[in-house]
């Protein structure tokens, strides 16, 4: 396998690497749990931690890492926006601010505000973080026994799917086939 060394680490950037290694810099990493932690703060009333919960953040961060050239594109335009509207690094900014740069990303002519140019990538890196993100935070058995489910994964137990109408389904079949063979 050809490994591809990141320049700012001695990490490299695929995944079969010890569980101990990141695909990530210190700096990434600090970057990527407040960013998590934007996402989802800690919630008092319901005794729930945030995204960037040491157990939680160890998930992203191996999570993401699997997805590290998406997620640094992503990662990066946070830091550029940071620094174009507040002279900061990212995670050196107030809660309010980093949420506001965490859901303006994806609007249009967010970063045209911030006089950055187009950033596809780095968009789309973001919106890979975030679902990231959200898919680890709900892994976690707190957050799941707070939702009062049973810690676990769905299978070989499996869930019970209340049966519905299949009759429903009669327009659709009646409608006929609506694609065409390819090849």
């Amino acid at each position: 396998m050809r490994r591809a060394w990141r320049k700012d680490t001695l990490v490299p950037a695929v995944m079969d690497n010890i569980a101990t290694d990141s695909a990530f810099t210190t700096d990434e990493q600090r970057t990527l749990l407040a960013v998590a932690a934007a996402a989802i703060p800690p919630s008092a009333e319901y005794a729930l931690p945030g995204a960037d919960d040491p157990a939680i953040g160890a998930d992203i961060v191996a999570t993401a890492g699997r997805y590290s050239e998406a997620v640094v594109a992503g990662l990066a335009l946070a830091e550029k926006l940071a620094q174009a509207k507040h002279s900061a690094a990212f995670a050196d900014l107030a809660a309010a601010e980093r949420l506001a740069l965490v859901t303006g990303i994806g609007h249009p002519g967010f970063l045209k505000d911030a006089k950055l140019p187009p950033d596809a990538a780095g968009v789309a890196g973001h919106r890979a973080l975030l679902r990231i993100v959200v898919q680890c935070y709900y892994r976690d058995d707190r957050v799941m026994r707070s939702l009062e489910m049973e810690p676990r994964p769905p299978f070989p137990k499996g869930f019970e799917v209340e049966q519905g109408d299949w009759t429903l389904l009669d327009p659709v079949k009646q409608r006929g086939r609506i694609y065409r063979d390819v090849g």
